[in-house]
């Protein structure tokens, strides 16, 4: 039995804040508060209720901040700081985070499989 990886996880173009926050584990009313804070984070909004789509680039961002900010616990203020300092090698370790996260994720499904086999 061979376990195939999923090399095209995102293939949704817009995802809602209900599900934005359920990915990582935050309350939609933090998401909105990020907007306010990061001016960067900009989802695009539709209709008269302006409703949140954010795409794959906002939840990037949004990853950067939840990294930065519940992870390891950075105050908003030092998040900013760190962002804007060093927006690359911030984007790049929390590239390396997800990576990783994915890798340990697919190491444990693997392992079930193994155990299930013996």
């Amino acid at each position: 039995m061979t376990m195939a990886l999923n090399l095209n996880k995102n293939l949704k173009l817009y995802y809602s804040i209900k599900e934005v926050a359920e990915m990582f584990g935050v309350n939609e009313s933090t998401l909105r508060y990020w907007e306010t804070e990061f001016p960067y984070l900009k989802p695009k909004t539709s209709g008269p209720a302006k409703i949140r789509q954010y795409q794959q680039k906002d939840i990037d961002q949004i990853k950067l901040i939840h990294n930065l900010v519940k992870v390891r616990g950075f105050k908003l203020a030092a998040a900013k700081r760190i962002i804007n300092a060093n927006r690359d090698g911030a984007n790049k370790r929390a590239e390396v985070l997800t990576k990783l996260i994915d890798v340990r994720e697919q190491l444990q499904a693997l392992k079930k499989q193994m155990d299930y086999l013996q």
